[in-house]
């Protein structure tokens, strides 16, 4: 089960505590996520949105972790500029 949260920029006490608190919860739900490697993705936040950066060894782990933050804050508020890594040795 995975908790929306409001994104625009007036939630909670006006002083950017729930896009803290939506940042905290997208990352530990992509941590808590099971079949693919989050550990190289970065979470952070531009005004309402979550941008996540970083990389993967699959394109199917772009669209995973995308598709996690989306269920978190919702879909158009995710920016996903991930990218593939090729493994070592190829």
């Amino acid at each position: 089960m995975v908790l929306l949260f409001q994104t625009s920029d007036d939630h909670g006490d006006g002083n950017g505590h729930g896009m803290a608190s939506a940042r905290a919860s997208v990352e530990s739900a992509l941590r808590m996520a099971g079949g693919f490697d989050a550990r190289e993705i970065e979470i952070a936040v531009l005004g309402p949105y979550i941008v996540l950066d970083g990389f993967v060894l699959r394109k199917e782990d772009v669209e995973r972790a995308a598709e996690i933050a989306g269920q978190v804050v919702g879909r158009e508020y995710v920016h996903c500029r991930i990218l593939l890594r090729l493994p070592e040795g190829q």
